[in-house]
């Protein structure tokens, strides 16, 4: 009995998740994509401070083998650091709305006029 109340109870909890969800606005599809933009540019400065952190440790290691007499090579070439640019979040530009054209502006009209008989 306590099995089949909670098997209808989850039941009808899942109908509820699959609602389907109405369509996000123009604002939150911005915000979304403000927040995007925001992760990309986290991600570069992660990215940067790892590459820094990578060519301190590697110089550390070849200061330190050199010091202990240990046969070293040569660095490998590596591509340099680049520090990502301040954050600037710039939105793309809205597509301007079409104007009617007066062929258009007129069909309305004459469609919404009464017809005499």
């Amino acid at each position: 009995m306590k099995a089949t109340a909670l098997f209808i109870t989850l039941a009808l909890a899942a109908g509820g998740a699959l609602a389907k969800l109405p369509p996000a606005s123009d604002e939150a599809k911005a915000k979304a994509a403000e927040a995007a933009a925001k992760t990309a540019h986290g991600n570069a400065v992660g990215n940067f401070q790892l590459c820094k952190s990578i060519e301190r440790v590697a110089t550390a290691y070849h200061a330190d083998a050199k010091k202990a007499g240990k046969k070293v090579d040569a660095p490998m070439a590596t591509p340099a650091c680049v520090e990502p640019a301040p954050f600037v979040y710039t939105p793309p530009a809205a597509a301007p709305a079409a104007a009617p054209t007066p062929a258009m502006a007129a069909a309305p009209a004459a469609a919404a006029a009464p017809v005499k008989k």
